[in-house]
Formats: C-alpha cells, sequence, structure tokens
C-alpha cells in the first residue's frame, strides 16, 4: 500500500454506488411475513453479504493501485478485526462467526480503498445523506404500498415494508439524516427546501417508529454540534436560540403528549428494566469465562445471549471481543472526539461531532460499534471530515515561495 501526498484527487463517480452498496450490506433485517415480497433470512444475507462483495471489487476498480491515506480511525479497525479473527477461529460461536469476521474484514478493507478520498470538503457526508435518504424513501413508499405491515411492529411501531428494516434501525436512519440534513442547513450547504424535504418526513418517521434512543442520540447530538459553531457562526446562533424557544413552547403545550410517546405503554417495571435488558445485561455479566473469553470473546455473534438480544454496543462487544475489543471500541470513540475538538470551528468539525456522539449515545441501547454496522459507516464519515490536509508536493524544477 502506498500513501498519497496530495489532497487534490477528485473523489470517482463510483464512489457514491460504493457507499450505497455498504449502506445495503448493514442494513437491519428483521425477516417477516408481512414484507410486499416475504425474503427469507438466508435471501437477506445474500443480498446484503453480495452487496459487500461488489462494494470491495469496486472500490478496488477506482483504486487499483491501492493508494490510502491511514488515520487513526482505519487503524483501530483493522486492530478489531484483527482480534475478531482471533476470538473466532477458535469456534466457540460456531461457523457462522467465521462467516461474520469475514464481513468484517472486507468491510474494513473496503473502507482503507475508499479513505483516499476522505477529506474535510462534507462530500462524503453528501454521499452518506443521499444513501440515507434512499433507504427512508423506501421505507415511506412502504407506508404507502402496505401501511398495515409497516406499522406491524411491537406497539405498532413503524418498520420497513418493502425491506424488513427493524423499527430501531428506522429511528437511527431517520436521526442521523435529520441531523446532518440539519446542520448542512445551517452552514448554508443545503437549501431551506431541501432541509425540510429531508428534515420533516424524517423525523415524523422517526416518532412513528418510536425509538427513544435515536431521538436522545439526535436531541444531543445537535446540541453539541450547535454549539461548537455558536462562536463563530451567526446562523448557529439563531438556530440554537430558535431551537430553544421552540422546545420551550413545545414543553408547555405538548409535555403530556411528549410523556405518553416516552413511555410507550410501558409501566415502570419495564423503564427501570430498560424494557428487559438489565435482566439479560446482568445474566451476561454473569456468566463464566475462561481468561481467554475475558480478553478476547467468543468470536462474532448474532448480538445475543441466550437467545435474547443483547441490546448493547458494549456488552455485546465484551461478549464477542472481550476487554481487548471494548478498550478499542472506546479508543475509536475517544479518539475522533479529541480529534474533533482539536480542530478549527466549522460545518466539518460540527457533523463530526454530531456523528460521534450520536454514536455514543446510541451505543448504550443499541449493538453495532464492534462489528460491520450503520454506526462504522456514520464514524468513517465522521473520520474523514477530520483528515488533516495532506501536503502538497512541489512540482520538479520548481521552488516553493517560503
Amino acid at each position: 500500500m502506498t500513501a498519497t501526498t496530495t489532497d487534490d484527487v477528485a473523489p470517482p463517480r463510483l464512489l457514491g454506488v460504493v457507499w450505497m452498496l455498504l449502506v445495503v450490506n448493514v442494513l437491519g433485517f428483521l425477516p417477516s411475513s408481512g414484507t410486499v415480497i416475504p425474503l427469507p433470512k438466508a435471501a437477506g444475507q445474500v443480498i446484503t453479504m453480495g452487496a459487500l462483495a461488489v462494494a470491495f471489487g469496486l472500490a478496488l476498480l477506482v483504486n487499483p493501485r491501492i493508494r490510502v491515506r491511514p488515520s487513526a480511525y482505519l487503524l483501530l479497525l483493522a486492530a478489531l478485526a484483527l482480534v475478531a479473527v482471533a476470538s473466532s477461529l477458535l469456534l466457540e460461536s460456531g461457523a457462522g462467526s467465521l462467516l461474520r469476521t469475514a464481513r468484517l474484514v472486507v468491510f474494513v478493507a473496503t473502507l482503507w480503498l475508499l479513505c483516499r478520498w476522505w477529506r474535510s470538503d462534507l462530500a462524503l457526508v453528501r454521499i452518506h445523506l443521499r444513501a440515507l435518504c434512499a433507504v427512508l424513501l423506501v421505507v415511506a413508499l412502504g407506508i404507502l404500498v402496505t401501511p398495515g405491515p409497516a406499522f406491524s411492529g411491537p406497539g405498532g411501531r413503524l418498520v420497513g415494508a418493502l425491506w424488513p428494516i427493524p423499527a430501531p434501525q428506522v429511528g437511527q436512519y431517520c436521526a442521523v439524516a435529520t441531523g446532518l440534513a440539519l446542520l448542512m442547513g445551517i452552514a448554508g450547504r443545503l437549501s431551506r427546501r431541501d432541509v425540510l424535504l429531508v428534515a420533516v418526513p424524517a423525523v415524523a418517521m422517526l416518532l412513528l417508529s418510536h425509538t427513544r434512543t435515536a431521538l436522545a442520540g439526535l436531541v444531543v447530538g445537535l446540541l453539541v454540534a450547535v454549539l461548537s459553531m455558536v462562536r463563530t457562526d451567526g446562523r448557529a446562533r439563531r438556530a440554537l436560540l430558535g431551537a430553544t424557544a421552540v422546545g420551550g413552547v413545545g414543553a408547555v403545550l405538548l409535555g403530556d403528549t411528549v410523556l405518553t410517546w416516552l413511555q410507550r405503554g410501558q409501566d415502570a417495571s419495564e423503564l427501570t428494566s430498560l424494557t428487559g435488558r438489565q435482566k439479560v445485561w446482568d445474566a451476561l455479566l454473569a456468566a463464566d469465562r475462561t481468561p481467554w473469553e475475558h480478553l478476547f470473546g467468543i468470536g462474532l455473534t448474532d448480538k445475543s445471549f441466550n437467545g435474547l438480544a443483547i441490546d448493547s454496543s458494549w456488552l455485546s462487544t465484551y461478549q464477542e471481543l472481550g476487554v481487548v475489543g471494548v478498550t478499542i471500541t472506546a479508543a475509536v470513540l475517544l479518539v475522533l472526539l479529541g480529534v474533533a475538538l482539536l480542530r478549527p470551528p466549522g460545518p466539518a468539525r460540527a457533523c463530526a461531532l454530531f456523528l460521534v456522539v450520536y454514536c455514543a449515545v446510541a451505543s448504550y441501547t443499541e449493538v453495532g460499534l464492534g462489528d460491520a454496522s450503520a454506526y462504522l459507516l456514520h464514524l468513517a464519515v465522521a473520520a474523514s471530515l477530520l483528515v488533516a490536509p495532506a501536503p502538497v508536493r512541489a512540482p520538479v524544477g520548481r521552488e516553493v515561495a517560503a
């Protein structure tokens, strides 16, 4: 591999196609007979894995000389993949762990091939936003085509009816798309019309998905991002004041409605046990482990423990990749956050902060930081915005002015 030394390489047209294929690879899949075209789990896996294979092939096509721009994020992902290989080779989680590990390795390798075009001009943010909007368009079409199955999630939550996306993932895509659109609108990189076209339906679908984690991540992430711009951007100050006023009025007028939405029909015991997650978490932490399992885990799994969903990035990573995996995952977030805080204020830093903070908040009750997932793609976009400009080489035979 060789590293590029210039920052003026134009992104290839296929970059957006490769990124969309990566998004398809990490789409949530909840097998359901209520979809327009019922897909068995095996068929869904073939489609998503096929998308990853094509993405890797196209990435090699656009970067045949394998020119890369190493970053701390990619190095940490490579280390995470290495731990996954070591832990999965023992087959404690069955042969499926090898397939999941191979997927992670190819996923990380594809990101390495694309990092040549990572820079802070928001180009990858636009590509990522378009990909998320494409997913949301599929969800919206599901509402129009088959409204019954579209609201077949637990308690009538919005799910994907054309492609069986679980409600938490619908909420995630809605929240990230909304946050990026609003930040680019505040920075003047998107017109008000485009911001409304993205944010209004995305917020509506987020509320219909009843995903509290996504809403919390959106609010906290946007707050941190906008605060990072208020000293240098008048539009950010006006947006913060407007949001504070709207939030205050909304809390007074719609307080009961908001509380009802947040409770989601659950009683006090369900809320305090995080909808039953606490029991799974306690059992996972109490399980006997060998020293190897404590350090390196049991290999990549389907993110469940005793047949129940773990629903925590930190505990699922501990189960699969041990303390070493958890340490690498924490380092990813801390390094990105630290670098973002050192960058000058601006749209790039704001978007990066939003994505990192959102993933940190969501990691408490969502899985994905320790495996190929949409969260790693969100963080890849953040990492691309934080890449330092590469030095420009002077043309041969010319002197560079001091």
